[in-house]
């Protein structure tokens, strides 16, 4: 045994406990080997934050259970079929048109019931040239449903399923104007194909556009939340924590075609107003204020500088339309509208997301500034006819002097492609100008893809020089009619 390390080990073994004796009854502010409260032991927590004092912990429980019940599986049949291209080539001219068969095909997306009575909201693009539509509930109820009306340019579709004998769970509207950012949402839906699946997460952002609906008069004022969202979810229910509908999960950001991070909903308020227009007459009327915007976040550097959008709120008014319900309310260009009636407005998705709630014929508030200076006007909102008429789906319309329908979906599914027909061409500009004859299918004006007639009347607005191509149904090619000095909203002339 070595002798001389035993005093080495009795001094630090005085030390340390001179040391412990020192600190135990001198030092009370750190507690060692356990922590108290007022002397009296209590369990330790690691890592964990309960929130702010009083916060109630946020439980899904309630929401998700109500709402999975209310959230339905759509599967959809499209028959295979035969078309024939369009086209005004060497190959067409020598051999003839050129026919493809283009497969038939089953897809599937998710639906919410918004009445006892079976009436289902969905996405445009899921029951898109559907020939047959089958909804699956929760419970595994299955039946057909019929295709209400559909609107490309919000992305809505209304299904009904006829069942007199089943009283369906549904889901109430919420308002998507009181989601705020870093609320608590829920998305429900069936992606790939899975069954009725509930995720969580929160509001990141409002009044999103990312330019996924097509068509002159698209209207995306997109709520964006980092919930997870795949294929199968469009048409399902963006939920908040009291169960209520605020939107209708849309679309996804990503690479790869699976969730990335972000999702985007459809404000409930957007939906609520398609819906109730699609049911009682076939279309949605679309209200216009007559503006033309300059959006900031597109907006060039030299131009951001040169109008000061950098340096004021709002939405910059780059024209206004005459006759219209802007140019009757005094407003102009080069004011910057910063709130519809009363809520605050900072790009042009915000804005067309408000105005998207009201009908033709309805006034807002606009909120402006002009010179830096406050100033208030009520606007009367119109048609694209400059009218507060209604306008029903597949009723004829004059446009230019010639009357005009859509195309039929069994049209649309023959030619591929959507359009407007001309079915007579009256006595105005078509008539004076071209050579068109009737039965001219527009498919197409300044650049723009005309599916429907207001896409159609969006451009006519806002040009007074047009470049219309389109085809005739049996004949090969497309063609081109060009027209001079148009009157902006004299669409009826």
């Amino acid at each position: 045994m070595n002798y001389k390390l035993v005093p080495v080990v009795l001094t630090a073994a005085l030390t340390s406990v001179m040391t412990f004796f020192a600190v135990s009854h001198f030092e009370t502010k750190t507690p060692y080997f356990g922590a108290s409260e007022g002397g009296k032991p209590v369990t330790v927590k690691y890592a964990a934050y309960s929130g702010p004092a009083g916060a109630a912990p946020v439980n899904f429980e309630g929401a998700a259970e109500a709402s999975v019940k209310a959230v339905v599986h759509i599967k959809t049949t499209i028959n295979g079929r035969t078309v024939t291209a369009s086209r005004n080539d060497i190959f067409s001219q020598m051999f003839g048109a050129q026919q493809y068969y283009i497969p038939g095909a089953q897809e599937s997306g998710s639906g919410v019931v918004i009445s006892t009575d079976g009436y289902i909201v969905t996405n445009n693009h899921v029951v898109e040239n559907a020939n047959e539509v089958t909804v699956t509930f929760n419970d595994r109820y299955s039946a057909k449903a019929k295709v209400i009306g559909t609107d490309p340019l919000t992305d809505i579709a209304v299904l009904k399923v006829e069942d007199g004998n089943k009283r369906l769970d549904y889901m109430e509207f919420g308002n998507s104007d009181e989601a705020k950012l870093g609320s608590w949402v829920l998305a429900v839906g069936y992606p790939l194909s899975l069954d009725a699946t509930v995720t969580a997460g929160i509001i990141s952002a409002k009044g999103r556009s990312i330019g996924i609906n097509k068509g002159q008069s698209a209207i995306e004022s997109f709520i964006q939340t980092d919930a997870a969202v795949n294929p199968g979810n469009s048409g399902g229910a963006l939920v908040n924590t009291s169960g209520q509908l605020i939107g209708i999960n849309s679309a996804i950001a990503s690479p790869t075609g699976s969730y990335a991070g972000y999702s985007y909903a459809i404000p409930s308020n957007i939906v609520r107003k398609a819906v109730n227009d699609l049911m009682k007459y076939g279309s949605v009327q679309r209200a216009y204020m007559g503006i033309e915007f300059i959006d900031g976040r597109s907006a060039s550097p030299d131009k951001i500088a040169e109008l000061g959008l950098d340096k004021s709120e709002g939405v910059y008014v780059n024209g206004v339309l005459p006759n219209s319900g802007a140019a009757k309310a005094g407003l102009a260009k080069g004011d910057f509208i910063t709130q519809i009636n009363g809520i605050a407005v900072n790009d042009e998705p915000e804005i067309k997301g408000q105005i998207a709630h009201f009908q033709p014929g309805d006034n807002i508030s606009v909120t402006y500034l002009r010179s830096g200076k406050e100033n208030t006007a009520t606007v009367q909102l119109t048609n694209m006819n400059g009218t507060t008429a209604i306008i029903k789906a597949g009723a004829a319309s004059t446009l230019l002097g010639a009357t005009v329908r859509p195309l039929t979906e069994t049209e649309k599914a023959k030619y591929n492609m959507g359009g407007v027909m001309i079915t007579d061409l009256g006595n105005g500009p078509l008539a004076k100008q071209t050579q068109m004859k009737k039965g001219f299918v527009i498919t197409g004006a300044n650049n723009n893809e005309i599916a429907s007639i207001a896409d159609l009347q969006q451009v006519l607005s806002s040009s007074t020089q047009l470049q219309i191509a389109g085809f005739y149904p049996g004949y090969q090619g497309m063609y081109y009619y060009g027209l001079n000095n148009v009157n902006p909203l004299a669409a009826e002339q």
